[in-house]
């Protein structure tokens, strides 16, 4: 249990670290707002749904998504 809670603790920093670089790379690129407001939204969504299948793979439900072991 220990080991997939310090999995879980590594993934949620690196899908951090990429939403992070996301929003950084599309606030320092001249973009128009709408599709920036886009491209935001969409990492938001990305990283809820890969923060719930993470969780639900925590807790033993079967997603059907196989994540690597670290």
């Amino acid at each position: 249990m220990i080991a997939a809670i310090f999995t879980l603790i590594i993934y949620l920093i690196v899908a951090g670290l990429l939403y992070w670089l996301v929003i950084y790379a599309v606030d320092a690129v001249p973009i128009p707002d709408p599709p920036a407001r886009i491209i935001k939204l969409l990492a938001m969504v990305l990283l809820v749904l890969v923060v719930i299948v993470l969780l639900l793979n925590l807790i033993g439900a079967n997603t059907g998504i196989n994540l690597p072991k670290l």
